[in-house]
């Protein structure tokens, strides 16, 4: 018998089943649980330390607490206490104020350094770090560093005076003086974060942007005005809010340097918190109250930031 025939009589061999894998909606679903238990813990912590303190807040506002004793509900009376204060006034007034003067200072030049940084060759990320060094040192190291530097005596600042033959300054004695020296140490503070945002994005600005300007004839400032305004204009209004933000809650620099004073003349909103939390006896609700006041003002100047950021974008 022929063997051809006798292997084509035998039954083929059952091929092996490739292993099974698991459908595409179950991989999405064991990635998409992944990624949310990372993020639970992310979320615990904003729970925690960021939504809660809110909601306590509120809470606070409308009684009265001492945080020991059993609280009272006293409705809009902490609200009261706080606007009948003659210190609220002056501090809504000087926060304004130490806001505007900050924007001027903090907001511009920030972007001016960073302008001159982007232009420059040579010893660039030297000069980063020099600029970004305040903001690596603690706070309460700077303000201190600007204590002695403000003293009207030994200070630098009367002695830099003294040698062009100028007359030194109460710096944080004055009610003249006292505001607009805390603006410069918080704009030294913070200068450096907003100095690397700025560069990083003056520097997704396409080059060839600025050759077409330069051939038009176009000069520096005109090149700035018409080029690296208009391409950074979502960053500008972005860093915009985050300035007013943060200047509005204003209290390392009054709290460590004037106390509040000459006069109250340095006396913030948030520093006025303080007072009514830990230095009134403990009125925790009407410092509350005043978080609250606070608290709505900056989400109106957020609401309004992405409103001019939406219409940005369109």
């Amino acid at each position: 018998m022929d063997t051809t025939t006798v292997q084509a009589k035998r039954p083929p061999r059952p091929q092996r089943r490739p292993p099974s894998r698991p459908s595409s909606r179950r991989r999405t679903l064991r990635t998409n649980i992944t990624a949310y238990g990372f993020l639970c813990a992310a979320l615990f912590c904003f729970a925690l330390f960021a939504w809660w303190p809110i909601v306590r807040q509120v809470v606070l506002s409308f009684q009265e607490n001492n945080l020991v004793d059993e609280p009272k509900w006293v409705g809009l009376d902490n609200f009261r206490t706080v606007v009948e204060d003659p210190a609220f006034g002056q501090a809504w007034k000087n926060t304004i104020t130490f806001t505007f003067l900050a924007l001027l200072c903090g907001y511009v030049i920030p972007f001016a350094v960073a302008i001159v940084l982007n232009e420059l060759r040579h010893a660039r990320g030297y000069l980063r770090f020099v600029v970004y060094l305040p903001v690596m040192l603690p706070p309460i190291v700077s303000v201190l560093l600007f204590r002695w530097f403000y003293d009207p005596g030994p200070g630098l600042f009367n002695q830099m005076l003294d040698f062009v033959g100028l007359p030194g300054l109460s710096w944080l004695d004055s009610t003249d003086t006292a505001l607009i020296s805390l603006v410069i140490v918080s704009t030294w503070m913070n200068m450096g974060s907003g100095v690397l945002i700025y560069l990083a994005a003056l520097q997704n600005i396409p080059g060839d942007l600025y050759e077409a300007a330069e051939l038009d004839g176009a000069g520096i400032f005109k090149r700035i005005w018409n080029v690296t305004i208009p391409q950074t204009r979502l960053i500008l209004l972005l860093m915009l809010m985050l300035q007013i933000v943060a200047t509005m809650q204003v209290f390392i620099e009054p709290y460590m340097l004037t106390g509040g004073g000459p006069e109250n003349a340095t006396v913030t909103v948030a520093f006025l918190m303080y007072q009514y939390a830990f230095v009134y006896g403990g009125n925790y609700g009407a410092g509350s109250a005043l978080g609250v006041m606070l608290m709505i003002v900056l989400l109106a100047v957020a609401a309004v930031q992405l409103r001019l950021t939406r219409d940005e974008k369109r």
